[in-house]
């Protein structure tokens, strides 16, 4: 996935601000698997709307500064539709994390447990940030209804990941603590 696709996604919805992106679009519902801070965001606008993928309205406001509202192009759609039935690759995994472990057995045991804790409490801590999302469930639209229940397969999936590194450090600990038992 590409921020760029994930953006002409959102915008496909509503013209949005590039603040509204960040909070409620990416903040809101992808960033369990596609994070994106600010500048990312505005850069990539700048770029879309230089490909002819977006553009954007300036709204002047009197209370406030102005905001730029983006909204998608016909050639914006049509590049989300040509990515959306493309296939994708495999993602590159780096986890620091097991890079460290790797090369740990110089470490003490509690220090390699302490580590392992850390990264249980981390993961637990993400775990419980995915059950603060809310998706809805009744939905009378069965088109809306499909989209929801997409967005909740890939909120299911986020919380399978976390729950299979939960069991597997608390495995690993164990596994530690038994080398000085």
């Amino acid at each position: 996935m590409s921020l760029p696709h994930a953006i002409l996604g959102f915008l496909q919805n509503s013209p949005m601000t590039g603040y509204d992106l960040k909070t409620a679009c990416f903040d809101g519902s992808v960033a369990h698997f596609w994070p994106a801070d600010q500048s990312q965001i505005y850069r990539t606008l700048d770029t879309l709307t230089e490909k002819g993928w977006v553009e954007s309205e300036l709204e002047v406001q009197t209370d406030r500064p102005n905001r730029k509202i983006y909204s998608i192009t016909e050639a914006g759609r049509t590049e989300l539709s040509r990515w959306l039935q493309a296939e994708q690759d495999l993602p590159v995994h780096r986890e620091p994390f097991l890079v460290q472990l790797f090369f740990s057995g110089q470490l003490p045991d509690d220090q390699i447990i302490a580590l392992m804790e850390s990264q249980l409490a981390a993961h637990e801590s993400v775990l419980a940030r995915y059950g603060t999302i809310r998706i809805p469930d009744d939905i009378p639209d069965s088109a809306l209804a499909r989209s929801v229940e997409l967005q909740r397969m890939t909120l299911d999936m986020g919380v399978r990941i976390e729950q299979m590194y939960i069991a597997w450090l608390r495995d690993s600990i164990a596994k530690v603590k038994a080398f000085s038992a």
